[in-house]
């Protein structure tokens, strides 16, 4: 699948508050279409893990409205930030758009910003 990431209402009214279920349940999601969901075999607010070739994260499944098939959607922030490149080639902002990604059904959990953070330490 084809992953963008970008702003969403529910991510910026959360954004003083990153520690809160609101920013959480806000940010740590994969919105789909009905029919790309039915191909990963997942169904809403189960956790799916994104891989692409920078890395991969466990988030849960969303059904989106809109998305053509063979797009996903994973609003800004930290768990976006775990599947783009680090080089923002001088821009200042990470690359956000058209990355190829990888999405599966998983049994892990979605780890919370603290865990997430540790685990991009330890992976430093």
């Amino acid at each position: 699948m084809r992953l963008i990431s970008g702003r969403t209402i529910a991510q910026g009214e959360n954004l003083e508050n990153k520690m809160s279920e609101e920013y959480f349940n806000a940010v740590a999601v994969c919105e789909m279409n009905e029919g790309d969901m039915e191909r990963v075999g997942v169904s809403h607010d189960e956790n799916v893990k994104v891989k692409t070739k920078y890395g991969e994260v466990v988030v849960k499944a969303k059904k989106g409205k809109g998305y053509p098939e063979g797009i996903a959607f994973i609003p800004m922030g930290p768990w976006a930030n775990a599947v783009v490149s680090a080089d923002t080639k001088g821009a200042g902002m990470p690359y956000f758009k058209d990355l190829y990604a990888e999405i599966e059904k998983t049994g892990e959990e979605v780890l919370r910003i603290t865990d997430l953070m540790r685990k991009y330490k330890a992976e430093a």
